[in-house]
């Protein structure tokens, strides 16, 4: 048993001494791309694998089309990028092939579709997300989902820590003994402030009056317990923005509190919280599906689906009915983030006349249901006829 402790020992002092380096990393980070001053933005387009390349296909076509005079004019620029598959990452032994990321880096931006993380016993070798791969590369700190049922007054967007909490080092924990095994938790000041302040400063843009703060720092009091306490320090620093706290329990549960539930607007987040909150809120709106995510860091972005890669769906025949929604709902908050904000708005308002409104496709998953093919047409189709930048407020 002391052999084990020393190893143990030895192991976490090697985990101390990377999240010290991050540490000096992040203080010495670079200020924010300025998209205005690149000619061209290159938009990479990496299909995953699963359902992936199907869904990420259709929110490329989407995209190029409102962007043809852009492309043609070589402002923008896209790149696509093969590898992410689970067999090449298997093939590799790696979560992020480095040929992949040296493309990746290439880019300004990503669309990327969903990728399959190995669990235990489906028979792929123990590789790392390619997701977290990507984010904690990049250093996309900052996932941001945006949530809205307007019927009920709901529009809520969370904004999740991305490269911190226990997903940092989900990987690196340790089997002390067969009976002992024990994973990590790490906050960072660096990284707590600028998630928060992301939070803080994206409610003051648009004018929004309250920010919550989510943790369980009443049991997890050292890493929770900092990120509340910084949250409560930067929230003086806008005294017009009501501020908040709750637990991650509760907060669960008030999401279907359809009496108060409307009333949150800005949600931060650690990680792991994040993670479970937003796929709720997803489902509240319709599911997983309907969702898009965005991936923030000062120099890099990253906008993918909310949900997984459906192997299911390919093993029983039916990814052709994949639904293409949630892509291409981050395919609007890409063009948002690049400075194409009239484009997005566009891109919004069909969806919502495609998935909410008119709804003459609607995709199950199933044969009962519509086509990739047939959604991304569709949502096409609307775009076209829009004759005036307010049409389907």
């Amino acid at each position: 048993m002391e052999d084990a402790i020393e190893k143990a020992k030895k192991q976490f002092g090697e985990l101390v001494q990377g999240e010290l380096d991050r540490v000096e990393r992040m203080k010495k980070e670079e200020d924010w791309l300025d998209y205005q001053t690149l000619s061209p933005i290159v938009v990479g387009v990496m299909g995953g694998d699963g359902i992936g390349p199907r869904i990420t296909n259709e929110a490329a076509k989407i995209v190029r089309y409102l962007m043809a005079k852009e492309e043609k004019a070589g402002k923008i620029e896209f790149k696509n990028i093969e590898g992410l598959t689970i067999e090449n990452r298997a093939k590799c032994l790696k979560g992020l092939p480095d040929d992949v990321l040296a493309e990746a880096k290439k880019c300004h931006v990503l669309l990327k579709g969903p990728t399959t993380t190995p669990k235990k016993g489906d028979g792929w070798p123990n590789i790392e997300s390619a997701q977290l791969g990507l984010r904690r590369a990049l250093d996309l700190f900052a996932n941001v989902r945006p949530v809205k049922i307007p019927a009920d007054g709901i529009d809520w967007t969370f904004f999740r820590e991305n490269t911190e909490g226990e997903y940092i080092l989900g990987s690196k924990g340790m089997n002390i003994s067969d009976d002992l095994a024990i994973d990590f938790k790490a906050t960072t000041s660096q990284g707590s402030d600028r998630i928060i302040r992301l939070a803080f400063e994206f409610a003051k843009k648009n004018r929004l009056q309250r920010v919550t703060a989510v943790t369980k720092a009443n049991v997890v009091k050292t890493t929770d317990g900092k990120f509340l306490s910084m949250a409560e320090d930067i929230a003086k620093e806008y005294p017009e923005i009501k501020f908040d706290d709750w637990f991650i329990d509760i907060m669960a549960a008030k999401l279907l509190d359809v009496r108060r539930r409307n009333l949150f607007k800005v949600v931060v987040l650690p990680n792991l919280y994040g993670d479970i909150i937003t796929d709720e809120a997803a489902q509240i709106q319709g599911g997983v599906g309907t969702a898009g995510s965005a991936n923030i860091g000062k120099r890099y972005a990253m906008f993918e689906a909310i949900h997984g890669s459906g192997l299911k769906m390919l093993e029983e025949g039916r990814e052709q009915y994949a639904d293409p929604t949630s892509i291409v709902r981050a395919a609007v908050m890409l063009l948002n983030h690049i400075g194409f904000v009239h484009k997005s708005e566009r891109l919004e308002k069909a969806i919502n006349v495609c998935t909410r409104f008119e709804k003459k496709f609607v995709c199950t998953g199933r044969s009962d249901g519509a086509t990739t093919e047939e959604m991304g047409k569709y949502i096409m189709d609307v775009l076209s006829a829009q004759k005036d930048p307010n049409d389907y407020l």
